[in-house]
């Protein structure tokens, strides 16, 4: 039997939606007001969701308090209130898309929990992000 958990987080970042191979008007085009050279802003709601078996010792699929802290050092404190483009490593190179971002968020999870999660079979099912309320982006592998 497999349970699903979701957890909901939130952290606050500002990026540039730029593509440097692309031309001024290219990139206006492409990214309209997203390519404001001075950036702008986004409070992200991020939902990790996990899946295994309930623990029949703990009746729980995983510890809440050991993935609130994986999430908020990998995500929040990683994250919140950065200018993506230029103090985060991966997006200097990389557009910062929340699409990209989601996919950045599961990796950096995925690879917390393959190292820490004493239950194996607990593992990473889903990441879904809001970045406005029209706006939602989901990754899973």
């Amino acid at each position: 039997m497999k349970v699903y958990l979701t957890r909901r987080y939130r952290f606050s970042a500002s990026h540039r939606l730029h593509n440097g191979a692309l031309s001024s008007e290219e990139n206006a085009a492409l990214y309209g007001k997203c390519n404001n050279p001075y950036g702008h802003g986004h409070n992200y709601a991020v939902e990790v969701t996990v899946a295994g078996p309930v623990d029949p010792q703990t009746g729980m699929v995983i510890d809440l308090g050991k993935l609130d802290r994986w999430v908020g050092e990998e995500v929040v404190d990683r994250f919140d209130h950065t200018h993506l483009n230029q103090d985060v490593e991966n997006f200097r190179t990389q557009i910062p898309t929340t699409e990209n971002l989601c996919r950045e968020i599961y990796r950096l999870l995925k690879v917390r929990m393959e190292k820490e999660c004493p239950r194996r079979e607990v593992t990473l099912a889903r990441i879904r992000m809001e970045e406005t309320y029209a706006n939602s982006f989901e990754y899973t592998e």
